[in-house]
């Protein structure tokens, strides 16, 4: 096969420097004057917490390359070793621009509106520090354990993520000989100490380490402590599973989680001016070279900023235009679910539009006496669900309940397999995903007995099974009964539970086999139409955007002439502005009160559009390694709802940065008036209601004019 030029890796940005440029898009709405202050400590938050879990898997997984021998460049033309060295460059200045935000902005900012964050123990007034010394005593040091390391007591295993206490003792009657010692901060007691202000206009707050680095030598009596300093590391969390070698997955994922505890140290965290004698233990106990050490000018690990979100009092300083979910006008007061979804199809958008038809959809089958059976994927499900209990349920009644749980969902491994062992002790088929692949897909069926002989109801969607994170994601979702669906949804169950593979599908379009091919044909259809003079256009709205083929195939497009308009939120390795292409190929990523997570996609098709949700977006390991679904949306309507929602974010210039040609992100230029496209969402579908309730109450009865 001959080589385009779209072979060349000039042509691409690199998988991890583009996540990098993500979590800065983030940290820019920590800097951003138009969001309330708390508002903005809550994002400078999400972006220490995306920093920890990129090291934990990406950094991770380059690293385990380079110690493997693996030297093949990315699509970018980096090697791995290369990779390590880029990121390493701009993850310090990532933590720098961190903690300046923190530092020069939040603090003040705090101060200004009365929270006064006490930075170090030695600032405590004789009161405050009389307050804190009490709260050690009667909280704090019953839970503690000192780990002193000498020629009997080795060098403590020091868990993944866990804040410490490092210090220099020296025995009081004793040699000068200096001796390492260590206390883990409790993860279980509140990080965010509060302590008694002097009116309640005020809040006094301090970290708990200082608490403990305040009273730290009522730990080590007979020793005088020479010197003491926080220290944090991020370990290997990537868990390698050998699927054909392990008898039973969920045993050996189980075994799996204990080990990512303890992995490989990959970043070590201290605060700036540590003593070098106490560094160089740490860092030669750890094994961590000097580019893993991170010396940070602040307290470690910003994510207890999602605590100090919490605190009571400061409603003020926080957003308030982003309404609570309203109902689906088509679901709105007492229905009966079934009933509705027979009528049309119905389209969601969460978290504008409630959640709970979801749950009801369950809750309602697990009740029913005619439905006979309930099938459904699990990806990632909220601590206290409502659904997993309507499925226990509904096994209970006596109904056929099948559920895929997913128990390779990463960091939802141990919550996955808790909720996996209380279906089966209820009564469900469990099936604990696919050897080799992990099943994303989003799908339920219910099968009902009716009048007219067995109907099925299926729900797809965008986003995960997940009340709580319906709350925060934007995603699509879809009821329908139409038929040609409903046979695929059986043939989705018959394959993902036993070896039944269909002859050809009616409407849905799955990976790893077949979606990506059909995202190419689609792709190129338009490129074809654009080539023999009618035009064409594609607009993508997805999380990611690294696969390749796909990339390629929209240069290409984008060189025959089709307009392709991209919303993609997190990392994108298509270049725009590029020779023969120039600006046939946009991009923006949009960055919100709400995660951007549904994925739409529209093909203009010559005048026919075509519409496609799906729970994949444009990666390698979506289109190769999952099991994924795309389901169209055909009826009208909901066509023009979802190009509503597209031509709104393309129109977004608040919360919208955009890909130039010299390979960086600017916001938006505002030429015309502010859209915020997802308080537009707000209010779209508040005006949605209004005339769904206005068409309800407009149905009375007219009687008939009579003419003269």
């Amino acid at each position: 096969m001959s080589k385009s030029i779209y072979d060349d890796p000039a042509y691409y940005s690199n998988r991890e420097l583009s996540w990098v440029m993500f979590d800065k898009r983030v940290l820019s709405e920590a800097t951003d004057q138009d969001n309330p202050l708390f508002e903005r400590l809550k994002f400078l938050g999400i972006s220490a917490s995306n920093l920890d879990e990129f090291f934990m898997v990406r950094v991770a997984s380059l690293k385990d390359m380079v110690h493997a021998g693996y030297s093949k460049p990315d699509i970018a033309g980096m090697t791995p070793t290369e990779q390590l060295g880029a990121l390493s460059r701009v993850t310090h200045e990532l933590v720098e621009q961190q903690y300046a935000i923190y530092n020069r902005q939040i603090l003040p900012g705090l101060a200004e509106n009365g929270v006064r964050v006490i930075e170090r123990h030695e600032d405590l007034t004789e009161k405050e520090a009389a307050f804190v010394d009490s709260y050690y005593e009667e909280n704090v040091y019953p839970v503690l354990t000192p780990m002193a390391v000498d020629s009997s007591r080795p060098f403590p295993l020091i868990r993944n993520k866990s804040l410490n206490l490092g210090a220099l003792v020296m025995k009081k009657d004793g040699d000068e000989s200096l001796e390492f010692a260590t206390v883990q901060v409790p993860s279980v007691l509140d990080r965010l100490v509060e302590i008694p202000a002097k009116d309640a206009q005020t809040k006094t707050v301090i970290l708990l380490e200082e608490v403990i680095e305040r009273n730290i030598h009522k730990l080590f009596m007979n020793y005088d402590i020479v010197s003491s300093c926080p220290f944090r590391i991020m370990r290997n969390a990537d868990l390698t599973i050998e699927e054909d070698e392990a008898e039973d997955l969920l045993k050996e994922i189980e075994r799996q989680l204990k080990r990512r505890q303890w992995g490989q140290a990959i970043r070590l965290e201290v605060e700036e001016g540590i003593d070098e004698r106490l560094l160089k233990i740490i860092e030669e106990e750890l094994r961590v070279s000097d580019e893993e050490i991170y010396r940070i000018a602040g307290p470690l690990d910003l994510t207890f900023l999602m605590k100090m979100y919490g605190l009571s009092g400061y409603e003020h300083l926080k957003e308030k235009r982003y309404a609570r979910p309203c109902p689906v006008p088509e679901l709105s007061g007492e229905y009966d679910i079934f009933e509705k979804i027979r009528e049309k199809d119905i389209l969601l958008f969460h978290p504008y539009e409630s959640f709970t038809p979801v749950v009801d959809f369950i809750r309602q089958a697990s009740r029913d006496r005619d439905v006979l059976a309930i099938k459904q994927t699990l990806y990632r499900v909220s601590g206290n669900s409502p659904i997993i209990a309507a499925l226990a349920q509904a096994a209970e009644n006596g109904k056929q309940v099948s559920v895929l749980v997913e128990l390779k969902a990463r960091f939802d491994e141990e919550n996955n397999i808790v909720w996996a062992k209380m279906l089966e002790k209820a009564g469900c088929h469990v099936i604990y995903g696919l050897r080799g692949l992990k099943t994303h897909s989003k799908i339920t069926l219910v099968v009902r007995r009716e009048e007219d002989g067995i109907r099925r109801y299926v729900h797809l969607g965008t986003g995960n099974y997940n009340d709580a994170t319906a709350k925060l994601y934007t995603d699509v979702g879809l009821f329908t009964a139409a038929p040609s669906i409903g046979e695929d949804a059986t043939a989705v169950f018959n394959m993902l539970s036993g070896y039944s593979e269909p002859p050809g599908w009616n409407k849905l379009s799955l990976a790893p086999l077949w979606l990506k091919d059909k995202f190419l044909f689609l792709i190129g259809r338009e490129k074809e139409n654009a080539l023999a003079g009618r035009g064409g256009h594609i607009i993508a709205k997805v999380n990611s955007l690294c696969d390749k083929d796909v990339i390629k195939a929209l240069y290409e497009a984008g060189a025959a002439g089709v307009r392709i308009e991209l919303i993609v939120r997190g990392i994108c390795c298509l270049k725009t502005g590029l020779p023969g292409i120039g600006d046939n190929i946009t991009v923006r990523s949009i960055v919100g009160n709400f995660l951007e997570h549904s994925r739409i996609f529209y093909f203009e098709n010559n005048g026919k559009p075509e519409y496609y949700c799906a729970s994949a977006d444009w990666m390698p390991r979506n289109l190769e390694r999952r099991v994924e679904i795309m389901f169209p949306v055909d009826k009208p309507e909901l066509q023009r709802k979802l190009m509503s929602i597209l031509q709104t974010q393309l129109e977004d210039n608040v919360k919208a940065h955009i890909l130039t040609e010299e390979g960086v992100y600017e916001k938006a230029p505002r030429e015309a008036g502010a859209v915020n496209s997802q308080l537009e969402f707000c209010h779209m579908v508040k005006e949605a209601v209004r005339a769904q309730e206005k068409l309800v109450n407009s149905r009375v009865f007219i009687p008939e004019k009579h003419h003269e």
